[in-house]
């Protein structure tokens, strides 16, 4: 091999240099390329109670566990050979678009978790042409999100409380600033068991103790913020010193049934969905009440410990109601390959909020919108691997579910010669 006199001109057009990036913010969100990328960021800089808060589910966290790995258990079918030049993500969902196949979902406290809150969620939703969802429990009003977001689509979350007065209220004024939809949540008669909170003492405001000192002498950045923005309000409360789950069980009404939605369905003027599904029986009864969407979720796994998977109850559901409405799912949604499975397998559109909470603790708006953008990217890419051009031509076909928790059939079953356990999905015929 000949070899030449090596000189600093041969090696100029071979080595470049990386431009520095003088932004702390833009630099550490540029090395984030998966959500998981971003939920480290969050940890290092968010003190502890309030990424808990966001990251933690109920008592063993088991449910969050499950709806995590039911995703991460499945078989993807690609297409060859397809023109996968152009990719459409866009779909039409509870009469309006949404240029994605996902959107933001409810999250409460969200100030807790970086002082841009529902602002900068807002905004990056808007930007994106994405829906956005403010919970009763959020920590800006329906009109402040509007401004933030004011020619993008915008959903309110309603939490039933005893207080049916101040509840309707808040809903009058989500439809006065052109809140299109309205999601009822129906799985929290009482808190679940948020052990984290319990043992982080995470109370609403934050209360400083030894402990929490500790915790946020390596994190300024977000006492700075907390400390020199507008102290936090809640549209659904005035002032509370407690826990979180002390203040859910004040405020949320247990009594709540089915008269119920049906009197809420009658006094929103636009679409009605129900958020919290998690039975077959239970999303036909609904869907007979005439409410225009279900959301398939046990809550992030927030609530009922052991609960069911949402995705694992999607193929049941789509194939008896599919058609008949639209069916939204979330929990466990880490990615755009997770995303895309659900839309094989029958979900019309899906919801991220850990996701989101991740980007927005890790970087406020702009961490919110490399959230979406990873998604977004994620999806594309599975969609083009995949062989499909459009959300639409995705189909059961193109993805097995791999279930380790196959159930167990019950007294019933057995006593009829039937079997609840699922019928495995196998690979399609090439």
């Amino acid at each position: 091999m000949k070899r030449k006199l090596l000189r600093p001109a041969d090696l100029a057009p071979l080595i470049h240099f990386k431009k520095l990036e003088l932004n702390g913010r833009a630099r550490r969100l540029s090395g984030a390329h998966t959500i998981a990328d971003l939920r480290e960021i969050a940890k290092r800089r968010t003190p502890k109670g309030a990424f808990d808060y966001t990251d933690g589910a109920a008592e063993a966290e088991l449910s969050l566990g499950r709806a995590r790995r039911a995703f991460r258990e499945i078989e993807f079918h690609p297409a060859i050979l397809r023109d996968v030049s152009r990719v459409d993500t866009s779909v039409e969902i509870l009469g309006g678009r949404s240029a994605l196949p996902f959107g933001i979902a409810p999250t409460g406290f969200t100030r807790m978790m970086q002082a841009e809150g529902e602002r900068a969620g807002a905004s990056a939703a808007g930007a994106a042409g994405i829906p956005f969802s403010l919970s009763t429990l959020g920590t800006e009003s329906p009109e402040v999100v509007r401004e933030a977001n004011p020619d993008g689509r915008c959903w309110f979350q309603l939490y039933m409380q005893k207080d049916r007065d101040k509840s309707m209220q808040l809903v009058e004024r989500a439809a006065a600033v052109g809140f299109d939809t309205l999601l009822v949540t129906v799985d929290v008669p009482v808190a679940g068991a948020r052990l984290r909170d319990n043992y982080n003492g995470f109370t609403i405001p934050p209360q400083l103790t030894p402990k929490t000192v500790l915790n946020v002498i390596p994190k300024p950045e977000w006492w700075f913020n907390f400390l020199t923005t507008e102290p936090l309000t809640f549209a659904s409360l005035s002032e509370w010193k407690g826990t979180i789950g002390e203040l859910l069980d004040t405020l949320f009404d247990p009594t709540v049934d089915f008269d119920d939605l049906e009197w809420i369905r009658d006094q929103w003027p636009g679409k009605v969905v129900v958020k919290g599904i998690q039975t077959l029986a239970d999303a036909k009864r609904v869907v007979d009440l005439g409410v225009d969407g279900i959301v398939l979720s046990n809550h992030g796994g927030r609530q009922l410990d052991r609960a069911p998977v949402p995705f694992h109850l999607l193929p049941t559901v789509a194939a008896e109601l599919k058609g008949k409405t639209e069916i939204i799912l979330d929990t466990g949604i880490m990615s755009g390959a997770d995303m895309v499975a659900a839309l094989a397998l029958g979900a019309d559109f899906t919801l991220v909020g850990r996701a989101y909470l991740y980007g927005l603790m890790a970087g406020g708006r702009e961490g919110v919108d490399r959230a979406i953008e990873i998604l977004r990217s994620e999806t594309v890419r599975t969609m083009k691997l995949l062989g499909v051009s459009s959300v639409s031509e995705l189909n059961p076909d193109h993805v097995t579910q791999l279930r380790r928790l196959v159930p167990v059939p019950g007294p019933r079953a057995i006593a009829s010669g039937a079997s609840t356990a699922p019928k495995a999905r196998h690979a399609p015929s090439r």
